[in-house]
């Protein structure tokens, strides 16, 4: 039986951690590794891409709110060592760098 958003939402949630740059660098090296963009929820973009909800995902993409990590913030999260936070909706790992409130 499929999930619903809400199921799926509380699933993602419990599976979503705190996690250092030291311990994401391999993914960035395969190529896997997704950036949320801060002003957007990370659960909710990791469910749309579990739900496979191809219009919002690429409405993320068109306006980078989700991109392949980019070398620039693989070089500045290495360097700074910042608040991360990531789920994993294989094949890829969505990263978010938490702002301070």
């Amino acid at each position: 039986m499929k999930e619903n958003l809400e199921e799926t939402i509380a699933r993602l949630n419990g599976e979503t951690a705190r996690i250092s740059w030291q311990e994401l660098e391999r993914h960035y090296a395969r190529g896997v590794l997704m950036t949320v963009a801060t002003n957007m929820d990370l659960v909710m973009t990791a469910a749309h891409m579990v739900r496979d909800d191809k219009t919002v995902i690429e409405s993320y993409l068109e306006a980078a709110q989700l991109h392949p990590t980019s070398e620039d913030d693989a070089r500045d999260w290495h360097k700074r060592d910042p608040d991360l936070w990531a789920v994993v909706v294989a094949p890829w790992v969505l990263v978010q760098e938490r702002k301070a409130e």
